[in-house]
């Protein structure tokens, strides 16, 4: 499928999400090699789920269809999943030589431009590219903005809307330890 025709899918979604009432103009699809592997879209308002945006439904979709035995990938068969190894790409400031490939080689096809919450969930899905049809400002304009939020994350803990404020850092070291002191952690 061309990029029009994967985008008309996502658009298509997003329109039916809003006609059934399950939430925003959002929809999404992920595709490998030109073909789609999954779809998803925004079900903010069927679920109560503040996370149930388009591009997230999405991710777990794709993961579900690329991973067919989770979430019980027997070790034997990581090498088939997603969580198979692949190098650092070249450049990479990741101080670790390979991580699960996760979702690379694949791109996600959107209504709309991700909000901070699914754009952090693109990067850690290792996606390879994102296409999307409205801007921030378009989006903006029909009631959601994120600008709040881009602003928020460039300030000092100290300074954003939510109190941040790390409490008893020896407590969370020991699962810190336990997964570095586990010798077949992997490293995602």
């Amino acid at each position: 499928m061309e990029h029009k025709e994967l985008l008309n899918e996502a658009v298509e979604l997003a329109k039916e999400s809003v006609e059934k009432g399950w939430g925003g103009p959002f929809g999404a699809v992920i595709s490998r090699d030109g073909e789609i592997v999954a779809r998803g879209q925004n079900r903010v308002l069927l679920t109560g789920d503040p996370t149930a945006h388009a591009e997230v439904e999405t991710i777990r979709k794709a993961v579900q269809v690329l991973n067919p035995r989770a979430p019980s990938i027997p070790e034997s068969h990581q090498d088939e999943s997603t969580l198979a190894f692949i190098p650092r790409p070249e450049g990479s400031p990741d101080p670790l030589p390979e991580r699960a490939r996760m979702l690379t080689g694949c791109s996600i096809y959107i209504s709309g431009a991700p909000c901070p919450m699914c754009m952090s969930a693109i990067y850690w899905s290792r996606i390879d590219s994102v296409f999307y049809s409205c801007d921030l400002e378009d989006t903006r304009r029909i009631g959601f903005d994120d600008a709040f939020q881009y602003e928020d994350f460039q300030k000092s803990l100290d300074q954003r809307r939510i109190a941040i404020k790390q409490i008893h850092p020896e407590l969370g070291a020991e699962a810190y330890r336990s997964w570095t002191d586990k010798p077949d952690h992997h490293p995602y």
